[in-house]
């Protein structure tokens, strides 16, 4: 039975950097295309950034160009995001989610059932 762990979470003040990990067990997410997704308090879930298996990674929104990256190792069955200069905005839960094929762009509008999620990584940014 496979199972999705994130880690790397904490405090970290506006400007910081964070990187979550996203261990698998159980499956080998080589075939899986991986999206993390971020929950903050009294909104809504939304895609973040989203790696499909041969190692080409979008951002989902905006808001994150050119400061969060999604990158994989399939060797250790991980997948990380990089988080560069955060800010207060950023402050969520942090979960990954996989699925063994579909479009990119749906995988960041979470259209999709996933095969696996994880159970999150608070991230918080706050001085």
């Amino acid at each position: 039975q496979g199972q999705l762990v994130e880690s790397g979470g904490g405090l970290v003040q506006p400007g910081g950097s964070l990187r979550l990990s996203c261990a698998a067990s159980g499956f080998s997410i080589e075939y899986y295309t991986i999206v993390w997704v971020r929950q903050a308090p009294g909104k809504e879930r939304e895609g973040v950034s989203c790696i499909r298996t041969n190692g080409e990674s979008i951002d989902c929104v905006d808001s994150v160009k050119g400061r969060f990256t999604a990158s994989r190792d399939n060797a250790k069955n991980t997948v990380y995001l990089q988080m560069n200069n955060l800010k207060p905005e950023d402050t969520a839960v942090y979960y990954c989610a996989a699925r063994d094929g579909g479009a990119i762009q749906a995988m960041c509008a979470l259209t999709y059932d996933m095969n696996y999620w994880g159970k999150g990584a608070l991230v918080t940014v706050s001085s």
